[in-house]
């Protein structure tokens, strides 16, 4: 298993999210890029960084409680499952582009929260494959450390 799928096992663990997230469509984005045929492999690289996208938002939502993680996720799934090229995933994201300011505003996190989002901003600004490929296994040594059970407050 690829650190990208371990990461969404990782994430989405309940049987209850894995029936939500983890669609043919999310498990298979790194198998599909791989594969891909030139002409489509943008597109899947897309669906790939959406599907890591999708993990680290659910990881902080979890961490944090944060509402806005949550709508946030909820529009990269929407875009990951509705989406058939680069702009459709452009146009539903473009719609709810306030909703990501939001993360980032009047957020108070802990330091892993805080790695979370780092991690969250690099995956949109990572360009090629072996930038997504190790954002992910940040994220999946990340995830398998997180204290869920700790108060915000203490830093």
């Amino acid at each position: 298993m690829s650190p990208y799928e371990q990461l969404l096992h990782l994430a989405f663990a309940t049987p209850a999210e894995a029936a939500q997230y983890l669609t043919p469509t999310a498990r298979g984005a790194h198998d599909q890029f791989r594969s891909a045929a030139p002409p489509d492999q943008s597109f899947r690289f897309e669906q790939l960084r959406l599907g890591l996208a999708m993990s680290l938002l659910k990881l902080l939502a979890d961490l944090g409680d944060h509402e806005e993680s949550r709508r946030a996720l909820a529009v990269l799934h929407r875009a990951l499952e509705q989406s058939r090229s680069p702009q459709d995933i452009d146009r539903i994201i473009g719609r709810e582009a306030q909703l990501f300011d939001q993360l980032y505003d009047n957020l108070y996190v802990n330091e892993q929260g805080e790695e979370l989002l780092n991690l969250f901003g690099r995956t949109l600004d990572a360009d090629t494959p072996h930038l997504l490929a190790e954002i992910a296994r940040e994220g999946m040594d990340l995830a398998r450390n997180l204290d869920f059970e700790a108060d915000a407050d203490d830093e």
